[in-house]
């Protein structure tokens, strides 16, 4: 049997939440280890899966280019230990120090591509929280989950847009000029999440779309029927889902506001 179904982004990112929170690693490290949890939108669904709470959305992409949060009081980033969780973003390096194989690290991306590489958006200093920690988490051992929309993917290889990119080489930009940090895990796009979720083989058939459902996903499952309807079940339970976040991060900085120190070349095309 083979079952036809549309996800918005925003449904597709709760999609990926509940198959990552039900992941066997991220279990055990849930309640055995320690879970470490970098904000962004699909992240913050992951954090609500796992019990946690919504978390800081510290930067963005509008219609005007790249934006900031406007309010930064609330957690970017939390581990979580036997079901409690800790915000750590004072903390990152120390807590990445003491992370090994049996703890597992989740965050999102801002690109990834066909061959299954990703990079995730930095607009501060030494690439803000993800810079602080990547490189450690690899040198750690740890486990990373890259929680990630089929929306995200780009028509060419992510090493390609890394070397494209830089913030120190961007002469003008709409909001704040970015750089590309590699990625490196075990990607789960919507795809990934269905074939999680339920014995299924999923394919997307279709991407983008109107009203609502733009950045969307159209996918087909095969599978049988009670596998299908298991998932089917699920997808009816994230319809009209919104985005993931702490309320008063999703507020955009403004021109002339203290992130404004930190950020290169912002709003420079709208001026000239």
């Amino acid at each position: 049997m083979i079952a036809q179904f549309t996800l918005t982004a925003s449904e597709a990112k709760r999609i990926i939440a509940k198959a990552v929170a039900g992941m066997p690693s991220v279990r055990r490290a849930l309640y055995g280890g320690k879970t470490l949890l970098k904000g962004g939108t699909t992240v913050s669904a992951v954090s609500e899966e796992l019990g946690g709470p919504p978390l800081r959305i510290s930067g963005r992409l509008t219609p005007e280019g790249a934006r900031a949060a406007a309010d930064n009081r609330d957690p970017h980033c939390i581990v979580m230990e036997k079901g409690i969780a800790m915000p750590v973003d004072d903390s990152l390096e120390a807590v990445v120090e003491f992370m090994g194989p049996k703890d597992v690290a989740i965050t999102g991306a801002n690109l990834i591509d066909h061959r299954g590489g990703a990079a995730i958006l930095a607009g501060g200093p030494l690439g803000g929280a993800a810079g602080r920690i990547v490189s450690g988490l690899a040198a750690q051992g740890v486990q990373v989950i890259i929680a990630c929309g089929v929306e995200k993917m780009g028509p060419g290889l992510v090493a390609d847009a890394v070397s494209a990119c830089g913030r120190s080489r961007i002469t003008g930009a709409m909001g704040m000029a970015l750089g590309l940090i590699p990625l490196q895990g075990v990607l789960v796009t919507e795809v990934q999440a269905c074939m999680l979720l339920s014995r299924v083989n999923a394919m997307v058939v279709a991407c983008g779309g109107v009203f609502g459902a733009e950045g969307g996903t159209t996918m087909v499952a095969e599978g049988d029927a009670e596998d299908l309807a298991r998932l089917i079940s699920i997808v009816k339970e994230v319809k009209g889902a919104s985005l993931s976040g702490a309320p008063r991060s999703l507020m955009d900085c403004a021109q002339g506001s203290p992130a404004c120190s930190r950020h290169r070349a912002c709003d420079t095309l709208y001026s000239e």
